[in-house]
């Protein structure tokens, strides 16, 4: 496959990136694996040495390789920075098909429903205090829309984080990432915001009485609420 340089540098080294991420996580080049020589790459894809630079960089920032000045780049052993960008690349794949926005966001109710009834059976009292001061600060930052979404992000951050699983974090991350800018694209509105936070003391004050039942479905109206807003930014929803 020849990567071609007629656009810019920096598509030639996605497009590159993009070669190599594909090989890497088929297992191609399984960890371990040093990446062919500079002069290789250069002279297999048709590329230059800038280019090729650049796409190194480029993956070892996504995790996927390890490299130091002075030797080869090695692909790295798999981690959860790796598998967070998978899961980014599927995403990305997945909105691009016909009902593909809904299923992931289908998905993400599915896990937040499962989070919530865990709160509300196995939260720790540290758990709680954190999940009511994201509540405080989500509050607060009712008039100030660029806020009170970041304060949004991490109240539902917490639930990805109380059943102690390193992966749960990342998976947030990557739905987080995949919907920001959608998010963004809506119109601020305080009105809007004020009735999200309400929502979210209703999943919190469930929690806080230990009640499963009431916890998925007061994150369930808030998520079904969410898709509402949130679809209007899709071609295709």
């Amino acid at each position: 496959m020849i990567v071609t340089e007629s656009t810019s540098k920096e598509r030639a080294a996605d497009q590159l990136v993009a070669l190599f991420e594909a090989k890497i996580l088929n297992g191609e080049l399984p960890a371990g694996t040093p990446l062919p020589p500079e002069r290789e790459i250069v002279h297999e894809h048709g590329v230059s040495r800038t280019v090729v630079r650049e796409a190194v960089r480029m993956l070892a920032s996504k995790g996927l390789i390890t490299a130091r000045r002075g030797f080869r780049p090695v692909v790295a052993e798999p981690g959860y920075d790796a598998a967070l960008h998978a899961v980014e690349s599927i995403m990305g794949v997945l909105v691009n098909q016909p009902g593909g926005v809904w299923s992931l966001f289908e998905l993400r109710i599915r896990m937040e429903v499962s989070l919530a009834r865990d709160a509300a059976r196995f939260a720790s009292s540290q758990d709680i205090h954190r999940l009511e001061e994201a509540l405080a600060n989500n509050k607060a930052a009712i008039q100030n829309s660029t806020q009170f979404y970041d304060t949004d992000v991490t109240f539902h951050g917490i639930l990805y984080e109380i059943p102690r699983n390193p992966a749960l974090p990342y998976i947030h991350s990557a739905y987080t990432q995949w919907l920001s800018k959608h998010w963004l694209k809506m119109p601020r509105m305080p009105s809007r915001n004020e009735t999200n936070y309400l929502a979210h003391k209703a999943i919190f004050d469930s929690i806080l009485r230990r009640d499963p039942d009431k916890s998925e479905a007061a994150i369930r109206d808030h998520l079904d609420f969410a898709w509402k807003q949130v679809s209007s930014t899709f071609t295709d929803n």
